[in-house]
């Protein structure tokens, strides 16, 4: 197959790639990753030297592609459906990547640093870091709240990258900081996104893998 995907369906970034690929109907070779797995990440790394993941690479072209954001603007480019998550509109381009980058560096960041120290011993826990992560998320999720009292969608009216970025960002940050009560128009999005067919499709994916988060 012309495009293989190696990923992890646990992982949030990879998520947000696979939303992509379901949101048009993309067919893709999926490299399910055993994380751990030395011959899996030599492979990795000699397509992506940085050796994380998602990665694609797309034999047709010959073209190894790298990061989450720039995986879904390669398939924007190169395999268009019926869903632009890049809006052909410059202005309406920018402010959809804008709330990519957002959904990534302050929800999805954050709640990685809170979630990778639960699996440390007692000894070696972070605490300052991870209430640093916490104070950034809250900031955050109040952004999203106020944005999402007048949207359907992160960036509007359509579905775009900045919703891929966002579905399993929040999937996660309501397990790190449940916002039902204190953010109700953040909660009502993440219920629309986790109701869209091609994020419940990679929803169902992860259930199999979900006891491998480590919990407080």
């Amino acid at each position: 197959m012309a495009l293989e995907l190696y990923f992890h369906p646990l992982s949030s970034y990879s998520q947000k790639a696979v939303i992509a690929f379901y949101e048009n109907d993309i067919s893709f070779e999926p490299n399910v990753l055993n994380i751990g797995d030395p011959v899996q990440s030599a492979e990795v790394k000699a397509l992506w030297p940085i050796g994380k993941f998602p990665v694609l690479r797309d034999e047709t072209r010959g073209v190894t592609v790298g990061e989450a954001s720039i995986i879904i603007e390669y398939l924007a480019l190169h395999r268009p459906g019926p869903t632009p998550l890049v809006p052909a509109d410059p202005d309406a381009a920018w402010q959809v990547r804008m709330r990519d980058r957002f959904f990534d560096f302050y929800v999805n960041d954050q709640i990685g640093i809170v979630i990778a120290d639960r699996a440390r011993p007692v000894a070696q826990k972070n605490t300052m870091d991870v209430e640093a992560a916490r104070k950034r998320l809250r900031t955050a999720l109040d952004v999203i709240e106020a944005e999402m009292a007048t949207r359907t969608w992160a960036a509007g009216d359509a579905f775009s990258m900045a919703d891929c970025a966002a579905a399993p960002a929040l999937f996660y940050a309501n397990d790190v900081m449940p916002f039902a009560d204190s953010h109700p128009h953040t909660m009502r999005y993440h219920q629309r996104l986790s109701q869209r067919s091609s994020y419940a499709r990679v929803l169902k994916e992860a259930e199999p893998y979900l006891h491998l988060v480590p919990k407080e």
